[in-house]
């Protein structure tokens, strides 16, 4: 009587071992899904990255062509003013 049932025994306690190991074990399915929303947070990270890496090529190809950048970032930053140009300051007004 035994020997016709313990085969079926063995694989229903080998698929109950292999269905823990599934869900809770390493490198599970909740592992699994934590990492691909891991991989999709550093994705746009790394896409953040690149379009500032963009805009950092720019800046630094404006400033080896031409004078103007230069200028625009002298008088942006450090306040220039030319020779005979009237520097104009135009302040909020105050609130109570």
């Amino acid at each position: 009587m035994w020997q016709d049932k313990w085969l079926p025994i063995v694989l229903i306690t080998l698929l109950g071992l292999l269905q823990y190991r599934l869900w809770f074990g390493k490198n599970s399915i909740p592992d699994y899904l934590s990492r691909e929303q891991e991989v999709k947070t550093q994705a746009q990270q790394n896409a953040n990255l690149a379009q500032r890496n963009a805009l950092l090529n720019a800046d630094i190809t404006d400033l080896k062509v031409g004078l103007e950048a230069i200028e625009e970032r002298a008088r942006n930053e450090l306040g220039l003013i030319k020779q005979g140009e009237t520097f104009y300051r135009i302040l909020p007004p105050e609130t109570k």
